[in-house]
C-alpha cells in the first residue's frame, strides 16, 4: 500500500476526476504523499531516487503540468552517495532531512512539503508492479491503476548479493548489502551487534561500496578485512601506481586487504555469520559482512515492451534525447543506457549521481520542450574517505602520465590518447584545480612532451583560456 493517511476533512463529496485526496506521512522526512483520485498525470515517474528528486526540480521550473513520483521507499529522494560516506561517520553522522535533494547539487533541500507546495504527487511506500507502455498504463502493488501521458523510467539498479551468486550461508544474519536509508540504518544496528561479537568485519568487493564502506566501518572501531578477486583496489580506475597509494593508507588505518581471492562460502551459528571462507582455503571470523560487488539495472517491467541491452552495461536503451523505443517513455540515472557522446555514440550507463542529476534535468526539459541537442556528458567519478578526496573526468584510455607527490598525499593522472587528454585524475585537490583538470579534459588539450613534469600547472594553465 502507498504510504498515505486519509484525511476525512479533505475528502471530495463527489468522485469527479479533477479531485485529489491527501494523504500524509509523519515526520519531516516522510511527510506528504498526495494521490490524485482520477489517477491521471501528464507525466509519472517511476522511482523516487536520486534522478526524481533532480527531475521534479526542473519541471517546476518548466512549469510543465501535472506530474507523479512514485517510490517504492518510505522517504522522498534524497542524495544516495551520503550512504557509504557520512551516514557512517561515528561523530556528526547524515541523518534525514539534512541530505534530500537537491542539497547535492547545489541546489535547496526539498523535503516532502516542497512537493506539495508545489503540485508534485510523490507518493512514497509504492511499488509498481506492472506497466503497460502500449495502454499508457501502470499498476501499483495496492491495485491502483494510474495513466499518464508520457512516462519516466527512474527505476535505478539494485545492488547485488551473495544471494544472487547462490553463496552458500549468504541469508544470515549479519549479511549486508548498501542501497538505501534502510540498509544503512541496518549496518548502523548490525555495526554495534558487530562491536559486542568481537568487533571482526568483512567487506566483499574491492570497488566503491567495499571502499568506501571499509573505511566507515574502521572508523567505527571494527576490525576489517577486504576480500576481492582483482590484483588491485578500483582495477576499473585505478592504475597499479595509483592503486598502490591507497592500498598503503588503508594498511595503516589497520584495514586488511586480501587480493585474488574470494568468499566461496559463509557459516554462520544460531542463523548468524561466524566464519567466511575463502576460495583460498582462508577462513575470517566476522559477525558482519558486507557485499559490495556490483549492482544490476531494474528493467523486469519493461521486458518486451522496451528495447533493453543485453548483457553488459544492461540497461533500458535511450537515444541521444534520452527516448526510449515508445516515444512516449524516457530513462533516466542509473537505468539509462545512452550514446556516449565522447565516444562517439557507444552504449553507456553511468551509475553515478552526477549522472542521475544531468540526465534527470534533461528529460524534463524534454518533456516540457522535446528536441534540440543531444544529451551530453561527461563521465565523472569521485569519492571521499577517511582524509581522502579525489576527483577523475573523462576515459581512462590510452598512456597514462602520473604527476604529483604520493608520499605528501597530492598527486595525479593523465589518460592521453592521440597526443591528447582524454581523462585526469587528481587526489588532494582544491576546487580551483578539480576544474583545471575538468577543463582540461573538455577542452582535449595536446599533451606537451614534459607532460608529468608539468603535472597541475599544465591544467591550471587551461583555466586562463
Amino acid at each position: 500500500m502507498s504510504s498515505l493517511i486519509r484525511l476525512p476533512s479533505l475528502l471530495p463529496r463527489s468522485p469527479l476526476a479533477s479531485q485529489r485526496v491527501l494523504q500524509a506521512v509523519p515526520r519531516s522526512s516522510r511527510g506528504f504523499s498526495v494521490m490524485a483520485a482520477a489517477k491521471q498525470y501528464d507525466a509519472v515517474v517511476i522511482g523516487g531516487g536520486n534522478s526524481a528528486g533532480y527531475l521534479g526540480a526542473a519541471w517546476v521550473k518548466n512549469n510543465s503540468g501535472k506530474l507523479a513520483i512514485l517510490g517504492e521507499e518510505p522517504y522522498v529522494s534524497y542524495e544516495r552517495p551520503a550512504l557509504s560516506k557520512a551516514y557512517l561517520f561515528p561523530e556528526k553522522p547524515a541523518r534525514l532531512p539534512g541530505f534530500h535533494t537537491t542539497v547535492g547539487g547545489g541546489g535547496e533541500r526539498h523535503e516532502p512539503s516542497w512537493y506539495s507546495e508545489n503540485g508534485i504527487d510523490f507518493l512514497t511506500n509504492t511499488r509498481v508492479t506492472a506497466v503497460d507502455v502500449a495502454g499508457k498504463q501502470l499498476t501499483t502493488a495496492s491495485g491502483d491503476t494510474i495513466s499518464y501521458d508520457k512516462l519516466v523510467v527512474a527505476t535505478g539498479a539494485r545492488a547485488v548479493t551473495l544471494k544472487d551468486f547462490k553463496t552458500p550461508g549468504a541469508d544470515l544474519k549479519g549479511v549486508h548489502v548498501l542501497r538505501n536509508v534502510q540498509d544503512a540504518d541496518s549496518l548502523i544496528e548490525a555495526m554495534q551487534a558487530c562491536k559486542a561479537a568481537g568487533g571482526k568485519a568483512v567487506c566483499v568487493g574491492g570497488g566503491y561500496i567495499g571502499m568506501e564502506c571499509a573505511a566507515g566501518l574502521a572508523m567505527n572501531g571494527l576490525d576489517v578485512t577486504v576480500v576481492f578477486p582483482e590484483d588491485r583496489l578500483m582495477s576499473r580506475l585505478f592504475t597499479p601506481e595509483i592503486a598502490a597509494f591507497y592500498e598503503s593508507f588503508y594498511a595503516a588505518k589497520g584495514i586488511k586487504l586480501l587480493k585474488g581471492d574470494t568468499v566461496t562460502s559463509l557459516e554462520g551459528n544460531d542463523g548468524t555469520v561466524t566464519t567466511a571462507v575463502l576460495k583460498s582455503g582462508e577462513r575470517l571470523e566476522c559477525s558482519l559482512v558486507l557485499v559490495g560487488v556490483g549492482a544490476r539495472p531494474n528493467t523486469d517491467l519493461f521486458a518486451g515492451q522496451l528495447d533493453l541491452v543485453e548483457g553488459p552495461p544492461g540497461g533500458i536503451k535511450v537515444n541521444s534525447n534520452l527516448q526510449a523505443s515508445h516515444p512516449d517513455v524516457y530513462a533516466m540515472g542509473d537505468v539509462a543506457t545512452f550514446p556516449l557522446q565522447l565516444t562517439g555514440g557507444t552504449p553507456a550507463r553511468q551509475e553515478h549521481v552526477n549522472c542521475c542529476r544531468q540526465t534527470a534535468t534533461y528529460v524534463a526539459n524534454q518533456l516540457a520542450s522535446p528536441g534540440g541537442p543531444a544529451f551530453d556528458y561527461l563521465p565523472f567519478f569521485y569519492s571521499r574517505v577517511f582524509s581522502l578526496s579525489w576527483q577523475f573526468y573523462g576515459l581512462s584510455e590510452g598512456d597514462v602520465v602520473m604527476h604529483g607527490d604520493q608520499s605528501a598525499g597530492k598527486f595525479g593522472a593523465f589518460w592521453v590518447k592521440d597526443g591528447r587528454v582524454v581523462g585526469a585524475f587528481l587526489e588532494g585537490g582544491s576546487d580551483e584545480e578539480n576544474a583545471a583538470i575538468k577543463k582540461t579534459v573538455v577542452a582535449r588539450a595536446a599533451a606537451p612532451a614534459d607532460l608529468e613534469q608539468q603535472g597541475l600547472a599544465f591544467a591550471l594553465s587551461s583555466l586562463s583560456l
